[in-house]
């Protein structure tokens, strides 16, 4: 597993390299998200205020909310609607109660429809508001003020058929007639008190004038969908395969087990490290993955190039480069024994290691031509092996094997492999070379003379004294 940091130039490279496979993902996305919209009907969403006079605190707003959404008010509800297929338990998923400021609850309501919508946050508020109002007033049977109303009604009228009665007796000129009077005045002020007492009881003039809860107008009917809306499905279903995408990514980066150090990648040799050289980078290169319309794909979405690869680093001129190579030549000297020839192993596909190679044996055969001081004679020969299955040819006239890799391309389990393949074909692996890619400056006119590049040598062609 990588311990790299991941930083914001690792999220660039993701986007500079991967940008039309996460194109193409993200399209996916949006097609997934436009079908979940097609399978989820729209919904439409309304509500409406109902205003709560006098002084409240914020617990018994709260609890009024509570009791707009419960089970005997949405059941109620649910009856008078009389929609099919709905009842009280489905209703009350569609609506909700929230204390606001002012206190104000305010109800809303969400069908398939806008006039459903509108029909039932309409019809949640006038079943709220009665309840309530029963609930203060200490009954909760839908009759009761019915009945109260019947019998204030009823101490009227027999008030004024008192009223009545004593103005029809005879004026007192009797001691019969001044006692009926009384006795009417009587029974008139204790009907009077009963209706003082029915209005200090009646439900609908509660403490503080609490009961008295209004309506503040009807819900409006909806105009758009309520969220997520169909280009909210389809915006989040691009956003999902996006983020899943990269996340991919840095979590196979993270994983990743290709050796990045130096001592990582001899270590797995089993050998020393000669030296490292540098190669001007270029254009990342399509990885051979045959001509089939499985590569065609890959090669399309750019996955057949490496992302992962950090970006060549700033190097110097051309001459120190060539330093480096003519360093590692020498060195390659000093190990061998007698003046023989190395078989420099690249793994296939690796095209920065590749090209540092091309560019070894070219140097070996500069420093091995005529007038190579010492008459030193390195001779060395370009071969590719396959990853998954290395294969060398048998040992000839060869002292041993110089492996020539770029760190971050394999896997330590790949170059063991390779090394097996070397001890297979009795080779013996005298050294390694990690190649790494740069950005070549402009060269300055004037600086020396100008060498002229050797051809790149074709695989398993011998290079000796310099003559091909």
């Amino acid at each position: 597993m990588s311990d790299d940091t991941i930083r914001l130039v690792t999220l660039g490279r993701i986007l500079r390299r991967r940008w039309r496979l996460l194109t193409l993902l993200a399209l996916v996305g949006a097609l997934a998200g436009h079908g979940v919209s097609l399978l989820v009907p729209p919904r439409y969403t309304t509500s409406v205020s109902v205003l709560l006079p006098g002084s409240w605190e914020e617990r018994e707003l709260l609890t009024q909310a509570e009791v707009a959404t419960s089970s005997v008010v949405v059941d109620r509800v649910a009856d008078a609607l009389d929609w099919h297929g709905v009842d009280g338990i489905e209703l009350r998923e569609r609506i909700t109660a929230e204390a606001a400021e002012g206190n104000i609850i305010r109800i809303s309501g969400t069908a398939d429809t806008p006039e459903r919508a509108q029909r039932l946050s309409d019809l949640m508020a006038k079943e709220f508001v009665a309840f309530a109002a029963r609930i203060v007033g200490g009954t909760t049977d839908p009759g009761a003020e019915t009945r109260l109303e019947a019998l204030r009604k009823a101490v009227e009228q027999a008030g004024r058929r008192i009223t009545e009665l004593a103005d029809a007796a005879d004026p007192g000129r009797t001691v019969e007639s001044v006692q009926a009077r009384t006795e009417l005045e009587k029974l008139r002020t204790a009907l009077r008190d009963a209706i003082t007492k029915l209005d200090q009881t009646d439900p609908a003039a509660g403490k503080s004038g609490k009961a008295t809860m209004v309506v503040m107008g009807p819900a409006a009917r909806p105009t758009g969908e309520a969220p997520p809306t169909r280009a909210q499905l389809i915006a989040a279903g691009a956003v999902l395969f996006f983020l899943l995408t990269v996340v991919g990514h840095l979590a196979a980066a993270r994983m990743s087990r290709r050796l990045r150090t130096e001592p990582e990648i001899a270590g797995a040799l089993g050998t020393l490290l000669v030296g490292s050289v540098d190669v001007a980078g270029r254009r990342p290169v399509h990885r051979p993955e045959g001509r089939g319309p499985r590569a065609w794909f890959r090669r399309l979405l750019g996955v057949d190039v490496r992302w992962d690869i950090p970006a060549p680093r700033a190097s110097g001129d051309e001459s120190g480069r060539r330093i480096r190579y003519r360093r590692v030549c020498a060195r390659l000297q000093d190990r061998l024994p007698v003046p023989g020839r190395l078989l420099v192993v690249v793994p296939d596909g690796d095209e920065i290691a590749r090209r540092a190679a091309e560019r070894l044996v070219a140097e070996a055969g500069d420093a091995s031509g005529p007038g190579a001081p010492g008459g030193a004679s390195l001779r060395l020969r370009l071969v590719g092996v396959t990853v998954a299955h290395p294969l060398l040819p048998d040992r000839d006239d060869e002292s041993g094997v110089l492996v020539v890799v770029s760190p971050g391309s394999w896997t330590g389990a790949e170059l063991a492999g390779v090394a097996e393949a070397c001890a297979d074909a009795g080779q013996e692996v005298l050294g390694l070379v990690v190649a790494g890619a740069v950005r070549a400056r402009p060269g300055r006119r004037g600086t020396g003379p100008r060498r002229t590049a050797a051809p790149e040598p074709a695989v398993g062609e011998d290079v000796l004294g310099g003559v091909r």
